[in-house]
């Protein structure tokens, strides 16, 4: 499947709004990567609703995940 130029333009676009929004969370994924980002490791995340309701999932992560980490990593860098 080939990759739509306009849109990888569109992906980063939105991600630079995304980093000016939540800088403290951009901060703690690059904490995260030089301590955490290890096979083993478990992320988990909640999600609040304003209505108080509240979903959560978490992965642990395996050799591949901290590969692909380290390769988004290396692009953003």
């Amino acid at each position: 499947m080939a990759m739509n130029p306009k849109m990888l333009f569109q992906a980063k676009e939105r991600y630079n709004i995304f980093k000016n929004q939540h800088p403290k969370l951009i901060e703690f994924g690059k904490v995260l990567d030089e301590n955490a980002v290890e096979a083993g490791t478990v992320f988990e995340i909640t999600a609040t609703t304003p209505e108080g309701k509240k979903y959560t999932a978490n992965i642990r992560l395996t050799p591949e995940d901290v590969e692909t980490f380290r390769m988004f990593h290396k692009q953003q860098g």
